[in-house]
């Protein structure tokens, strides 16, 4: 016997209805479609974007640091001569070197005398050092070659200063006076020259080049320091023992923060927003240890240097080169150290200071560097300066004397 089972209306609508909803999608309308595949694509789109920017910007700091970074780590130094180790046969003739100068008296005028014999001697002669507030100049160049366009900047400079001038230790009148030039050329590394430095009278120093940690193979001493905001040695050890800093202004905002160091009147925020790099904000030294070097200085260097120029035009020379010329107003006799590129052995010691090498001389583009050393060799080759590292490739025999001599 088969029993049949009957269903109910009330048992069968509970099962079509899940049937009918899984069977039948819900209804969409035509908008709401466009809709979301508007946003489907506009996901997608802007996910692209973002892709392809951040592929860019890794990109871009690849190629950065393929062009740095070999610059700035040191490279195999196989077969290639190590410049930092000590030389005993080198250092002994540098300092022997240093030691016939500073035996010798002190020769008057000898500089000036010597420097007539050259084409661009009257030129570099009777300049004027520092700028001063009692002496108005019409500037008929902006900086650094003069100072037309930031005379307001300057006169709020000058009227922070107590003194513009040259000190009495400084002036022509008097004793016979011996300069010392310090650059920043890795020569100096490991040459044990620092005790004939401090000899000098007049020691010269050039931008953040420090002192604190170097004192044996640069001295200890500075009678004028020459900078730039973005140069200034942010150590104040390096300081000490510091008799004058000078500003050499390239733009009209140098001036306004000098004038901010000396009164302790900080900068505004997007006034510091115009240098290229962290500038300090405080040097520990009395106003009356500040002046202004005077942009013929600069002006009168770039001039002699045009004669070695490949190209026409003002020139803008390096600070070392400014600071030998400023040298041959101040001194009766200049020497130098830590000057000279040598740009044939690109693992050389850029400067004594730290481990760049000489190769990244090849990415700068504002100095012309090699008019720098044929000047400069020319005022070896007259006996106006001496090159006590002998980084500029001037022998003895090529100069027409030598200081030592009477």
């Amino acid at each position: 016997m088969v029993t049949l089972s009957y269903l109910t209306v009330d048992d069968v609508c509970p099962l079509l209805l899940e049937a009918a909803e899984a069977t039948t999608p819900a209804p969409v309308s035509h908008r709401q479609q466009e809709f979301t595949e508007t946003e489907t694509v506009s996901r997608q789109f802007f996910l692209s974007r973002t892709q392809n920017l951040a592929f860019s910007l890794v990109l871009l700091l690849g190629c950065y640091a393929a062009i740095l970074i070999p610059v700035y780590l040191p490279a195999d130094q196989t077969g290639t001569p190590n410049t930092d180790e000590f030389q005993p046969s080198k250092d002994l003739i540098l300092f022997n070197s240093s030691t016939a100068l500073l035996s010798g008296p002190c020769q008057p005028r000898w500089c000036l005398d010597h420097l007539k014999s050259l084409s661009c001697s009257s030129g570099l002669m009777d300049i004027p050092v520092f700028v001063q507030q009692d002496r108005r100049v019409s500037w008929d160049l902006s900086p650094p070659l003069g100072l037309q366009g930031s005379e307001e900047h300057l006169a709020l400079a000058l009227a922070s200063l107590p003194q513009h001038g040259l000190p009495p230790s400084l002036r022509r009148e008097g004793s016979c006076r011996r300069c010392m030039v310090v650059g920043n050329g890795g020569v100096l590394h490991g040459s044990h020259l620092g005790s004939h430095i401090d000899q000098y009278d007049v020691i010269i120093r050039l931008n953040n080049a420090p002192v604190h940690g170097f004192e044996k193979d640069v001295g200890s001493r500075t009678t004028i320091r020459l900078i730039y905001p973005e140069g200034a040695p942010h150590v104040a050890k390096d300081y000490s023992r510091t008799s004058m800093v000078a500003l050499v202004v390239f733009k009209s905002l140098d001036l306004d923060w000098l004038t901010s160091v000396i009164t302790k009147q900080p900068l505004s925020f997007w006034s510091k927003l115009w240098f290229w790099r962290e500038v300090v904000e405080d040097i520990p030294l009395k106003p009356e240890h500040f002046r202004i070097l005077h942009p013929e200085i600069i002006h009168k260097t770039g001039q002699a240097l045009q004669r070695y120029a490949m190209k026409p035009g003002n020139m803008v020379p390096t600070l070392g080169v400014g600071a030998v010329v400023m040298a041959l107003q101040l001194c009766d006799q200049v020497s130098l150290a830590g000057f000279g590129y040598d740009l044939q052995h690109p693992q050389a010691r850029l400067h004594y200071y730290e481990a760049i090498r000489m190769d990244a001389m090849k990415a700068q583009v504002v100095h012309d560097v090699s008019a720098e050393k044929l000047f400069l060799r020319d005022l070896v080759a007259a006996g106006a300066v001496t090159d006590l590292t002998g980084a500029l490739g001037v022998s003895s025999a090529e100069s027409d004397d030598t200081v030592a001599t009477p």
